[in-house]
């Protein structure tokens, strides 16, 4: 049986002290707004990089490429919000805004392949087959700009994702050295939309750490013709 004074004595140990001075309590806000500012320097910079290259189909230039980010799929097909992406791709080319269409996903396993039900969903609604390229080993948004540039050899590109992720698609791309202007999909605000929203919080992190050191991708390899060799079948 536990002591009343010890019990007493273990809620004291634990509980948080709050400063009782007036320097003190000057010195928690301080530090408290400068936590505040680390938290959303990245953010900051992600809208500061890519200001005003942010838009819908119609407000983008022609530019020949496009990529689209993977995000996911359902019983071997793409989730909606990858459709909806799918489907602002196939908007861009029947525009004649972009010739190629690069679509990047993960296939680290056999029984998980993004870019073939993406290449798959274009195909059905229009776009040839030909002036789609895959890329397999786009496991996150930094692997795929990088390859873009060094493995398809893309200079200036599209970027297709939804609203919450694209700034951060177009900041990693320019990075890479891709010149990017970004699609952002609208979607509906349902649990995913505010998951992804959140998410993107901690994601402007890693960003910002990727931009600066510039890491290799998890997976680089030889370099892939696939995009030179559609957009020169479209000439």
């Amino acid at each position: 049986m536990s002591h009343p004074r010890l019990e007493r004595s273990r809620l004291r140990v634990e509980r948080p002290r709050l400063p009782r001075t007036r320097v003190g309590k000057r010195r928690l806000v301080r530090g408290v707004v400068v936590a505040c500012v680390l938290a959303l320097t990245p953010a900051t910079w992600l809208y500061a990089s890519t200001g005003d290259r942010v838009g819908t189909v119609a407000d983008a230039p022609a530019a020949g490429v496009a990529v689209v980010f993977g995000a996911g799929l359902w019983d071997g097909k793409p989730s909606p919000y990858l459709a909806h992406r799918l489907d602002a791709a196939v908007a861009l080319y029947r525009a004649g805004k972009v010739k190629a269409v690069l679509v990047t996903g993960d296939n680290s396993r056999a029984t998980y392949d993004e870019p073939d039900a993406m290449r798959g969903y274009l195909v059905r609604h229009g776009v040839p087959d030909t002036s789609v390229v895959s890329d397999f080993a786009g496991f996150d948004t930094w692997d795929s700009c990088v390859r873009a540039k060094k493995i398809f050899g893309v200079d200036r590109a599209v970027l297709v994702s939804q609203g919450f992720h694209i700034r951060r698609a177009v900041a990693l791309c320019e990075a890479a050295g891709v010149r990017s202007y970004g699609v952002g999909v609208d979607a509906v605000h349902d649990m995913t939309w505010y998951y992804g929203g959140a998410r993107e919080i901690f994601a402007a992190n890693k960003a910002l750490l990727d931009a600066v050191f510039r890491p290799d991708p998890t997976f680089l390899g030889p370099k892939e013709p696939g995009v030179g060799r559609a957009l020169a079948d479209d000439r």
